[in-house]
């Protein structure tokens, strides 16, 4: 199993929490990545770990590619595993395209990435996305819906000193938000969160916000937790940096904002949950809006051209509901608690993902040489055509909405040297020996 990124994150630590149930389930199982926090995560979770070579900097890596096909001969593994799409990339290009292995992809994003191969099996969150994968062309999709252990996630943790130690008030409600700060849609509303939250406090009510997670971005919230605490003349809204182990943070919340993995980790916790979006969107987790949420993800969209200003506005309206009446945290913290204990638990997951497995060994898709070719091409061109977009909203100062869960200092500007990966791509699919260097 090969996590995008090893940092604080939903995508990732629902890889790991899902590696260590199959394990449990009788397989052998082990995990690639690059450093970060939650190597640590693997190790007491007793998985084996085996690094990533630190000069596959670059996403999608050829070196990275060529490790995995090495790992497969190495360890005879039956199947590769990425998480996101330089992961599937990259077990694409090498045990795929080189070894005929089995590859799997999961996209716990709500993009599919249009460049994804399609001659792979995908696992997708919501069968909203199953359906947009199905109709771009993938044939064999299965929805797994973010999963977590709801027994190590569960009210009553002990949160130990977690309030204290960033110097908030022990008796102020606490609003909490754990993701990694990077200059993707969440960034936008870390903002505004914090701007809501700095308003709030200013015209007194009560309530301070933990910012949990680290990134390229934190200068940008750092600057807007600063005005929020100028704003309101105390400190009501404090950055608690990378936590290897965030539960102690969601075990001190009052309420939780939040997507994707990070949001239903909330309401495992039976705090009330604000689901976090683009563009300004905001929507709290409710018996109404939930069905939403679990066919398309728990994400959101907004229209607002001015997102950090519409989201601070659409969020100081639901907390200020919620601030106002523990009667009616305590009754949606209870209802978001059932529901993940119902359809997120970790054992159900694994099991599903158990099933996927077995069917990427037994009846594999079993694709022609020639669709193989286009589908290594299309992926190819696709990745440098979005590199070099990005690389050009960039210059124009625009700061892309997502580049579909994958941390933007890892997805590095295409200039002439992303070609190679193309090339490899391409040459390993025809037999042919690329032209290019790993770089």
């Amino acid at each position: 199993m090969y996590p995008h990124t090893m940092e604080i994150g939903g995508s990732q630590l629902n890889a790991i929490e899902i590696a260590a149930a199959v394990r449990d389930r009788g397989h052998e199982v082990m995990v690639v990545s690059r450093p970060g926090a939650l190597v640590e995560t693997v190790r007491r979770l007793e998985l084996a770990h085996i690094p990533l070579d630190p000069r596959s900097r670059r996403r999608p890596s050829p070196r990275a590619a060529v490790q995995l096909t090495r790992l497969v001969k190495q360890y005879r593994l039956d199947v590769v595993h990425g998480y996101e799409w330089p992961p599937t990339l990259e077990a694409f290009a090498g045990p795929r395209l080189q070894l005929g292995l089995p590859v799997v992809s999961t996209v716990m994003s709500s993009t599919v990435a249009p460049f994804l191969p399609r001659t792979i099996p995908l696992i997708v969150v919501a069968e909203g996305v199953r359906r947009r994968a199905l109709e771009s062309g993938h044939p064999q999709v299965t929805v797994l819906e973010p999963p977590l252990d709801v027994r190590a996630n569960a009210p009553g943790y002990d949160p130990g000193p977690f309030r204290s130690e960033l110097g908030l008030d022990e008796t102020v409600p606490l609003v909490v938000v754990v993701c990694r700060l990077v200059p993707e849609a969440k960034l936008e509303g870390l903002l505004a969160a914090c701007d809501a939250v700095g308003e709030l406090a200013a015209s007194g009510i009560d309530v301070q916000l933990a910012v949990v997670g680290d990134g390229q971005a934190r200068p940008a919230v750092e600057e807007a937790a600063a005005a929020a605490n100028a704003c309101a003349g105390r400190r009501v809204v404090a950055l608690a940096g990378e936590l290897g182990d965030p539960r102690p943070a969601y075990a001190a919340a009052d309420i939780v904002l939040g997507m994707g993995g990070s949001a239903l980790r909330g309401m495992a916790f039976g705090k009330p949950l604000v689901v976090q979006g683009g563009r300004g969107f905001w929507e709290l987790a409710t018996p109404e809006s939930a069905p939403t949420f679990m066919s398309h993800g728990w994400f959101g969209v907004g229209s607002d051209a001015n997102g950090r200003a519409a989201g601070a506005l659409r969020l100081k309206k639901i907390l200020m509901e919620l601030l106002r009446d523990p009667v009616v945290r305590a009754r949606l913290g209870t209802f978001g608690r059932a529901l993940v204990v119902e359809r997120f638990s970790l054992d159900r997951a694994a099991e599903l993902q158990e099933e996927v497995y077995v069917s990427a060994v037994e009846t594999p898709l079993r694709p022609s040489a020639g669709w193989l070719a286009q589908d290594a091409a299309r992926s190819g061109i696709g990745v440098v055509r979005h590199q070099l977009r990005r690389k050009w909203q960039r210059r124009r100062g625009t700061v892309p909405v997502e580049d579909m869960n994958v941390v933007t200092t890892c997805a590095r500007p295409a200039r002439a040297k992303s070609a190679p990966f193309l090339a490899s791509t391409w040459s390993l699919s025809t037999g042919r020996r690329g032209q290019g260097h790993e770089g």
